[in-house]
């Protein structure tokens, strides 16, 4: 297809990288494998690529990108209402742990591989979770929440706990259970409207 074959070496392996690294796991996923699910030359990768580590970081860096892709979309359905924006991002939140391809939060998942501080995906990993609970904090004190910071962490706990949820237990009503709890706190911290159909 005409598609496919525009795509650049980089691309490829990085799309590669992607799917395997999310469905089976950094570290059970060797370069070679890489190589001959992308179908590029080994050079080609180590000539986009330094190392593995480099493309770990490449992978985190694109689900970052599409992270926050997700979340302008979800919260530009609901322009100048932070409290549904805030609701909102927990609807769609649960859709995505009770779809198929579902395998955790692609950064908890990397923490949990790669326990070292030092490691520059783990350093990648905390400095996204840090951005989520700023932007958190922001909808909150845009919702009016009485303590914004309080908000934001309490929903934050809320979105790690689904994500594992989600992992071990499947779709068996975390989904639901996330959008919901995600309201109670929300409706508690913040008055007046915001309400989200699911």
């Amino acid at each position: 297809m005409a598609g496919e074959s525009a795509k650049t070496a980089r691309e490829r392996i990085l799309e590669t990288a992607a799917e395997l690294f999310y469905r089976e796991g950094i570290r059970a996923v060797g370069v070679d494998t890489i190589i001959a699910r992308s179908g590029v030359a080994k050079m080609s990768l180590y000539r986009n690529f330094a190392s593995k580590d480099d493309l770990v970081c490449a992978y985190l860096e694109d689900i970052e990108r599409s992270f926050w892709t997700w979340w302008d979309r979800v919260t530009a359905r609901h322009p100048d209402d932070p409290k549904a924006q805030l609701k909102a991002l927990f609807v769609s939140l649960g859709h995505w742990i009770g779809h198929p391809k579902f395998r955790g939060c692609p950064f908890i998942n990397t923490a949990v591989e790669f326990r070292d501080p030092d490691h520059p995906g783990r350093a990648l990993v905390i400095g996204q979770k840090r951005k989520v609970r700023a932007h958190l904090r922001d909808l909150a004190a845009a919702a009016g929440a009485a303590d914004p910071d309080q908000l934001a962490g309490h929903l934050q706990l809320l979105m790690e706990g689904a994500y594992v949820g989600g992992q071990t237990l499947g779709s068996d009503g975390t989904g639901d259970a996330v959008a919901s709890a995600a309201e109670t706190l929300i409706d508690a911290a913040c008055p007046g409207p915001g309400r989200v159909a699911a």
